[in-house]
């Protein structure tokens, strides 16, 4: 299925024909490297009025370039959905010497007298990160301990303890091994850090091991081919419809009269019956294009056992399914929810 972007122009008010004064929807950026995420939002934000929500959905490290989706406008109640989105990565890991924050940012202490592994071994110990994993976190990272961020408590000299979580890590591709350098691509659930898995990995080995350098080339159906390079931008591109937010959800097309109650909040009557009789989404496989790089030397490790958050999904019942709900149009009015017999607002654009 394709899907048009809409075109919405203009950096303030007048500055640009044609801005439409409640835009909504998606812009995907191609974030270049030594930038924040926030800082990339903040320059986003300058091309829209005053009062226009931007928001990111899922922040890449300074070091990292690729895929940053931002949710513009009403979109941005959509942000959850989008994160939730599985996500792939090219990277370069650094084996031989640790980073303090487990990437070539920090300060870098090279481990003596280590031998370099064999391709056997390192494909050995790739495998065993594929599937369910806990994770330790970095300690210089965004999650918050105790109301504050854990790169803010490291830059104090506080070692934050960051308890492990259950990731999902569904391929891990070598593409290239040359000591002390390993190319791998990674397909992974969100709250997978790349960091982790390279420190990780190192310490498996023995030797040690850091990111070197971190491209992300898709999150959920957006891919690096649909991305717009910011440094190329002088004016947002056209945006992409919020639907694509929630591709992967089952939908409901209303007629007018039921479109406009569901907007204004209002319970509708349940008239789709089960959860068969209605249309899906495409989903996120039908919306990215491959990614994959070509001449690979190795696909290792493929999980398809599903993670956490996807077992959850497949457990639950009618009443817990979410339905993105259309108008006549095929235009995205929200996320609802049945409720016994009777179809309720969840999320209201």
């Amino acid at each position: 299925m394709e899907f048009e972007r809409r075109v919405v122009r203009g950096p303030r008010w007048g500055a640009f024909p044609g801005m439409t004064p409640t835009p909504c929807g998606l812009l995907v950026i191609d974030k270049p490297a030594g930038m924040t995420s926030r800082a990339v939002v903040d320059q986003v934000q300058l091309w829209f009025p005053r009062g226009v929500k931007i928001g990111h959905t899922g922040t890449l490290d300074p070091l990292a370039t690729g895929v940053l989706v931002l949710c513009v406008g009403r979109a941005t109640r959509l942000a959850d959905y989008v994160q939730e989105g599985e996500k792939t990565y090219q990277s370069r890991f650094h084996l031989g010497a640790v980073s303090d924050t487990d990437d070539a940012q920090g300060v870098i202490t090279p481990r003596q007298g280590v031998s370099p592994p064999s391709r056997e071994q390192l494909l050995e110990v790739l495998q065993e990160f594929v599937g369910d994993i806990w994770q330790r976190p970095p300690a210089v990272s965004a999650l918050k301990l105790q109301g504050q961020r854990a790169y803010a408590l490291a830059r104090q000299g506080v070692a934050p303890a960051l308890a492990p979580r259950l990731v999902h890590i569904r391929a891990i591709r070598l593409r290239d091994y040359q000591w002390p350098y390993v190319d791998v691509e990674v397909e992974c659930s969100r709250g997978t850090y790349i960091r982790a898995l390279a420190r990780d990995v190192g310490e498996k080995l023995g030797c040690g091991g850091y990111v070197e350098t971190l491209r992300r080339l898709r999150v959920g159906p957006f891919s690096w081919e649909q991305a717009t390079p910011l440094q190329n931008l002088r004016e947002p591109p056209p945006l992409w419809p919020a639907r694509l937010a929630v591709a992967h959800l089952p939908t409901l097309t209303l007629d007018q009269a039921e479109a406009q109650r569901f907007c204004r909040g209002q319970f509708l009557l349940w008239r789709w019956g089960s959860t068969a009789d209605a249309s899906a989404a495409p989903s996120a496989s039908q919306m990215r294009r491959d990614s994959q790089t070509p001449g690979a030397s190795e696909n290792w490790g493929d999980s398809r056992t599903p993670g956490a958050s996807q077992g959850r999904r497949d457990s639950q019942t009618p009443e817990d399914v979410e339905w993105a709900v259309l108008d006549l149009e095929g235009n995205l009015l929200g996320i609802g929810r049945r409720v016994g017999r009777s179809l309720r607002p969840w999320i209201v654009l």
